[in-house]
């Protein structure tokens, strides 16, 4: 549903995004992370029919931004930094204006403004004037625009920014829900919690270049490494590490707890309780230590800064 190959945008020498290649299959939730002026907003543009690319093609729901603008902009809702709201509208009158851009019959555009209106708590506001909305209010708007013409590809940035946490729990479940109905989303964010939540896959953008991408699970085994277990005993370790040691790799030891890597923790766990069991050590816990995007993205960002300071030295 998201296809791009080589992706590239130039404004004069400075080059905005370089060769972006992404593919996003129905039904799934991409989460493109990275810092501002990283290329995201340039990319999504490039991906709605705003700006040509320079360089490469994208399609979107199979149709191509460059030679379909029309076909991408009906299959595709967008939720930009800028909402572009008409203040003095009431809410249901800025709805109705888009719906009948969208060529949306009258009587079916306003049960779909009313239905999302509810769906994200606005149904007390849809009479009131958009300007008297509060911030998180308007971008709950905004997102109620993208999806009123019920379009199978969702282009996010920044979804949930500006929003109270009852609200942002709103929209992530909304995101959650449309997944089931085969929706495919990219989302731009800087919530790495709400990403790891949402996203199948990701893709970590810096510079205009993608240099990491893959679900969680491979992007935890390329650049944090293998997953470290927690092991809690009754009583003290006393040299368990030595024991232990043919099966996994020790990492750190406390008074009464050990750390330790293993490839396949599905695999060798029961093996080592069963090991422990027989030894007579009292296992308190077994547990995997968290490892957050956080972890991930900054090993990412590390890892290329380095390169980039051996090509340029």
């Amino acid at each position: 549903m998201i296809e791009t190959f080589e992706l590239s945008k130039t404004f004069d020498d400075f080059k905005a995004v370089e060769n972006v290649t992404l593919s996003v299959k129905s039904g799934e939730v991409l989460a493109m992370l990275g810092p501002n002026g990283a290329g995201k907003t340039t990319t999504v543009r490039m991906m709605t029919s705003i700006l040509p690319p320079t360089h490469g093609w994208a399609k979107l729901a199979g149709f191509d931004v460059v030679k379909q603008p029309e076909q991408v902009r009906s299959h595709v809702g967008v939720l930009t930094e800028q909402h572009g709201h008409y203040e003095r509208m009431k809410g249901l009158e800025y709805l109705d204006f888009f719906g009948e851009l969208y060529h949306i019959s009258k009587p079916v555009r306003r049960q779909r403004a009313k239905d999302l209106m509810e769906r994200f708590g606005l149904e007390d506001a849809i009479n009131r004037r958009v300007g008297d909305y509060s911030k998180g209010m308007k971008q709950k708007l905004a997102l109620v625009r993208a999806m009123l013409h019920n379009p199978p590809v969702l282009l996010l940035d920044e979804p949930t920014s500006a929003m109270d946490p009852q609200s942002a729990k709103q929209v992530r479940d909304a995101i959650i829900e449309l997944q089931r109905d085969e929706r495919t989303f990219m989302i731009t964010t800087h919530n790495l919690n709400e990403a790891e939540l949402l996203a199948d896959k990701i893709a970590i953008i810096r510079h205009g270049r993608i240099i990491a991408s893959g679900s969680f699970d491979e992007l935890a085994r390329q650049f944090v490494g293998e997953t470290i277990m927690e092991l809690r005993l009754q009583g003290a370790v006393n040299g368990l590490e030595k024991d232990l040691a043919e099966w996994v790799k020790i990492e750190s030891t406390g008074e009464n707890w050990l750390r330790y890597q293993v490839p396949s923790p599905q695999e060798t766990n029961p093996v080592l309780i069963k090991k422990l069991v027989e030894m007579g050590v009292n296992v308190v816990a077994l547990l995997p230590v968290t490892q957050t995007l956080e972890d991930i993205y900054l090993q990412v960002v590390k890892e290329d800064e380095s390169q980039q300071s051996k090509k340029e030295s």
